[in-house]
């Protein structure tokens, strides 16, 4: 079968040190973008490194025993990624994602909880901290992450058949692993914690309803999600990705579901609630979302911004590049010069990646996207 065309769309990346201090009056809380987008959600990746080689992140292929991984010294510290999740709470973050690569191979990574629990937004309240995982090193770490003070889990798991999970995983971790991570975060007192599965047509579409009959009436959110285009070393094409309407029909027609109102502006998983026999949604059942970046673009009002493991602020996971920060952590800048930049660049925000791929006509060659790994989810 020959490879489908892949059209060029146009990232928008400021180019390296581009960024200008934001005027004094664009650092608060009213910071929006070009298109009138304000900031809200800042996912920051503690590592590259991973236990699992899934083929859509990152494939065993690409990165084997050769590949060369940010040696120590280029990573944030702790204190360097608090100092960035500080100059970010005067411009309206409300919620911070820890993600990897594998965030669990991070050591000491409760510490760096601890530090970031401890922040108080502008109004005095808790920022939502919250963790994505593959949650094979949970069952170890759950309660002194809860201890830490982190929220909320979302765990990543793409199928409950044994064979195709460790196929997908490519590095033999058993389902048993993952669900042992869930069972540990229960225990420890997580009470929101959400399953993450990345649908792929003919490879595990056959565990959609398998996993919703298994999540459902168990207190967890499963959530389906497009196979993206993310990075270069996926192999990604159009014919793998499962519409969430497809997956939703399949679910539906084994549990009647009801459409639910967004949680907060911005998000990015459209909700459904199972449906009792009275046609009613009964919260003992839970829910589902989908997650369709493919087919359902959601730029619209995307406020996420996403700092990389050495520092790099991107403002879109298909980014090409991302603005450099830790040189500006390093030379020692102030809190207060640190907002300015930081709103600076978001200011000069144009991305809407998916948005403009189900725009795009043109037949070439993609251009550079950063790696999931790299950047996480």
């Amino acid at each position: 079968m020959s490879s489908p065309t892949r059209a060029v769309i146009p990232l928008h990346a400021a180019p390296e040190g581009a960024a200008l201090l934001a005027p004094p009056e664009a650092v608060g809380p009213h910071l929006r973008d070009t298109l009138g987008r304000p900031l809200r959600d800042l996912r920051i990746s503690v590592t590259d490194r991973c236990n699992f080689r899934c083929s859509y992140c990152m494939p065993k292929s690409v990165f084997d025993r050769n590949h060369r991984f940010l040696p120590q010294a280029d990573l944030l510290s702790f204190e360097e990624i608090t100092r960035v999740a500080q100059a970010c709470l005067p411009l309206g973050i409300k919620k911070i994602r820890i993600t990897g690569g594998e965030p669990l191979l991070r050591k000491q990574l409760p510490t760096l909880i601890k530090q970031l629990a401890d922040l108080r937004q502008p109004n005095g309240e808790r920022l939502d901290l919250t963790l994505t995982t593959n949650a094979s090193l949970l069952a170890r770490q759950a309660e002194a992450l809860r201890d830490a003070g982190l929220q909320r889990l979302t765990i990543s798991l793409d199928a409950l058949d044994d064979p195709t999970f460790r196929r997908m995983n490519d590095m033999d971790f058993a389902v048993a692993d993952v669900l042992h991570g869930i069972e540990a975060a229960q225990r420890a007192g997580f009470a929101s914690i959400k399953v993450n599965m990345v649908v792929q047509r003919g490879v595990n579409d056959d565990q959609i309803v398998p996993m919703a009959t298994y999540f459902r009436g168990r207190g967890i959110t499963l959530r389906f999600i497009e196979y993206m285009d993310v990075g270069h070393t996926n192999g990604w094409q159009m014919q793998q990705v499962l519409p969430s309407a497809e997956v939703k029909q399949r679910v539906h027609d084994q549990f009647p579901l009801l459409p639910l109102a967004a949680s907060v502006p911005g998000e990015t998983a459209q909700r459904w609630g199972y449906a009792n026999a009275q046609g009613q949604h009964d919260p003992s059942l839970g829910e589902i979302g989908f997650i369709s970046s493919v087919t359902q673009a959601f730029c619209g009002d995307c406020n996420r911004a996403r700092l990389s493991t050495e520092g790099r602020l991107f403002l879109c996971l298909f980014a090409g590049q991302g603005h450099d920060l830790r040189h500006w952590l390093r030379q020692g800048e102030d809190a207060v010069t640190l907002s300015a930049r930081i709103a600076g660049i978001w200011q000069g925000r144009t991305n809407q990646y998916s948005a403009l791929r189900g725009q795009a006509q043109a037949s070439a060659p993609d251009q550079p996207k950063v790696e999931m790994s790299y950047i996480g989810g």
